[in-house]
């Protein structure tokens, strides 16, 4: 008789023989594991040595390096190392892969694996060293994410991560610029060391994992280097050293933020926002690290705009410095340079053609502005032609009956009667007639095509974000259109700016343009800029002149500001008998200064034909200079010169206002008091604008006139 297994004499040893079998299996697999595990952290420990050994040399040029730090929060997690330094923070997570590690396609990949996770957790942990510094008002671009490559040779990004290989690493640390001190670097490093304690292995763990874990972080402090540190580059890092050196510091305010600015750099914004305050308040500042923020938080594109066409390029200069992995992801652009290459973009044909256009007016005031009653209110063109490009084509009225009483006329003085406004609106149809007949745009044209095209295809641009500084420069058509591009989306749309502070004829109201910042606005009240004397000299100017905000809150003209310059600053101010004299004590007040202080001063003038003129007194005198449209936010060895339009956004040390005194041209006897009154004040708030501008001193000039 057959006998089944398992049952009868010897079925229940068998059965524990099986079970025998499939527990050494079992273990076999553990074991597996387990090695696999210890030879990871084995070399990881290998790699992370070898890293520390060429990051110690910083230590002995005032760097604080960190080793196994555990994550807050966490009972497991660390962090390989924290590096401060003169550069500032760097959160290090070191690679000893068997692999070569690549980048394509916005992945990181090695032996054909994807290792994006191992991205992720970097900036997770580099977000809690944010927090961390956070409390001591360092901003967020000070801190970066790098992974190190034990044995690799690489300089690339991914984005907001840095990845380097172990040659590489130290010459690019050394070859950053400055941003702290070294007080602060201690202070700085203790407050990380507190935030993020030594690494204590508290999680239940193997035998194997857990002594290598400790093989990982014996080291107190790296090993003196080896025969295998004959590879360090000491040529390379003596050469970035030198380049450093060469290269001027960032400005301190580009690393510390006061809290209340720190606050809105970083604040989750449900709607549209908008940052304001008076001149020298830190607004640009602001939306800078806004937008490196957004850049290295978020996946789609931020654009950084504003209306004048020289400031893109300083500030884009200015992030580079600040945050080059985020550099990359900002658009900085003038609004109608942009608005172009929309429409280039989506297939829209302009012609945009400066003079036709003047020439169109031209006509159409010799046939209908002449001998009209506009005549009587100023018989001089240019306040019809602002008239229209400001009010009519800038707010996007299409029909008289938009034009008539009661429409308010932002900023405008003058009262029109309807006679006068139907005079206008004449005088306007003739201009588009003459303008169409010849077959060309104006730059108001631009901004309307650009504006029908974002409304006929909403969401089609890549932006998540759009931050426009100087809002207050902006047409209503402007801000409607980049109010278009992100609509209410949460962190969609930052406007800063002070209505204070316009420098061109005409407004709007947020509410007209449907933008509703209820909630979501933020007054700026501390002024980093101007020495006490400078802006009370500048104040003084504006004290008797109120103004509406783009808000729509009627605002006293000399405003409350709290000044953390302090006590100081120097006020000079000039008037001699003639052009001559003044143009001499200009000269001999800028060979005072001398050539290197020059880089810091700048010599501002109401009108780019003053401008030109100054330009050819300093270059017969020997004194260089650059103007506003050619700099960049490069240091340059002379003097910058522009118009007070183009000064906006900018600071400096010196600056000198020749000819300040003088109004633009204002209209004859017979003109209307709310014409010149309204000339007047828009001197005086440019003139604010251009006094603002000095952190130090401020050079005032005048001369007698016949």
């Amino acid at each position: 008789m057959t006998t089944g297994v398992g049952t009868g004499a010897g079925g229940s040893a068998w059965k524990r023989a099986q079970e025998a079998r499939r527990h050494e299996r079992e273990l076999r697999e553990q074991l597996k594991v387990a090695q696999w595990e210890v030879r990871n952290w084995e070399a990881a420990s290998e790699g992370e040595r070898k890293v520390a050994a060429k990051l110690h040399i910083l230590t002995r040029r005032g760097w604080r390096l960190l080793l196994d730090r555990r994550w807050p929060g966490t009972r497991a997690a660390n962090v390989d190392m924290l590096l401060v330094g003169p550069g500032g923070v760097f959160v290090i997570d070191v690679k000893n892969w068997r692999h070569a590690p690549e980048v394509g396609d916005g992945h990181l990949t090695a032996g054909g694996r994807t290792y994006d996770r191992e991205i992720g957790k970097l900036l997770k942990v580099t977000r809690l060293a944010e927090d961390a510094v956070g409390a001591r008002n360092l901003s967020p671009v000070a801190v970066q994410a790098l992974m190190v490559f034990a044995g690799r040779s690489l300089d690339t990004a991914l984005g907001a991560v840095r990845l380097l290989g172990e040659r590489e690493v130290t010459p690019a640390l050394i070859a950053g610029r400055t941003r702290l001190r070294p007080s602060e670097v201690k202070a700085v490093a203790d407050h990380l060391e507190r935030a993020f304690p030594a690494y204590e292995d508290t999680s239940a763990r193997t035998r194997s994992d857990t002594s290598a874990r400790t093989r990982s972080a014996a080291p107190a402090a790296p090993a003196a280097p080896g025969p295998e540190d004959a590879l360090f580059d000491v040529e390379g890092i003596r050469k970035a050293a030198l380049e450093a050196a060469r290269s001027a510091p960032i400005e301190q305010w580009m690393t510390f933020l006061h809290p209340d600015q720190l606050a809105l750099v970083r604040r989750n914004w449900s709607g549209p926002a908008r940052v304001s305050g008076p001149a020298g308040t830190g607004k640009t500042v602001v939306a800078l690290h806004r937008a490196a923020h957004l850049a290295q938080r978020t996946s789609g594109r931020i654009l950084y705009v504003t209306f004048a066409n020289n400031l893109p390029r300083v500030q884009r200069t200015f992030l580079k410095a600040m945050a080059p992995a985020a550099a990359d992801r900002v658009d900085f652009r003038s609004l109608h340079a942009w608005a172009g290459q929309f429409l280039r973009d989506r297939g829209v044909v302009t012609r945009l053609d400066r003079a036709k256009a003047v020439d169109a007016f031209s006509r159409a005031w010799q046939s209908h502005g002449r001998h009209t009653v506009l005549e009587s209110l100023d018989p001089a063109p240019g306040y019809w032609q602002e008239e229209i490009d400001y009010v009519i084509k800038g707010r996007g009225i299409t029909a008289f009956e938009q034009y008539a009483p009661p429409l308010r006329r932002e900023r405008r003085r003058t009262n029109l009667r309807r006679s006068h406004r139907e005079a206008v609106w004449a005088l306007y149809e003739e201009y588009e007639r003459n303008r169409t007949a010849k077959g060309v745009h104006d730059f108001n044209d631009i901004l309307t095509l650009a504006l029908d095209e974002a409304l006929a295809h909403p969401g089609a641009t890549p932006y998540t974000s759009v931050i426009v500084d100087e809002v207050q420069d902006l047409t209503f058509v402007g801000v409607r259109l980049l109010h278009a591009l992100v609509g209410d989306a949460a962190n969609g749309l930052l406007l800063v700016g002070d209505g204070q502070q316009a420098v061109y004829p005409g407004g709007f109201r947020l509410s007209d343009a449907g933008i509703d910042v209820r909630g979501r606005g933020q007054l700026l009240r501390k002024n980093y800029r101007n020495a006490k004397e400078i802006l009370d000299a500048a104040l003084a100017v504006v004290a008797d002149d109120t103004f509406d905000d783009i808000d729509g809150t009627p605002t006293a003209g000399r405003r409350d500001v709290d000044l953390t310059y302090g006590d100081g600053g120097r006020v000079t101010r000039l008037t001699v008998p003639t052009r001559a004299e003044h143009d001499e004590a200009l000269l001999t007040a800028l060979r005072a200064l001398g050539p290197r202080a020059w880089p810091d001063s700048a010599v501002l003038c109401r009108t780019g034909s003053e401008r030109d003129r100054y330009r050819r007194l300093l270059t017969r005198a020997g004194i260089p200079a650059v103007t506003l449209e050619q700099y960049d936010g490069h240091p340059v060895p002379g003097v910058k010169l522009g118009s007070y339009h183009r000064a906006k956004g900018l600071e400096f040390k010196h600056v000198y206002l020749p000819d300040h005194d003088t109004p633009a041209a204002v209209p004859g006897d017979g003109a209307d008091d709310g014409v010149a009154r309204e000339r007047r004040e828009l001197h005086r708030s440019q003139l604010f604008v251009a006094m603002t501008r000095a952190r130090d001193t401020l050079w005032l000039g005048s001369f007698s006139r016949p």
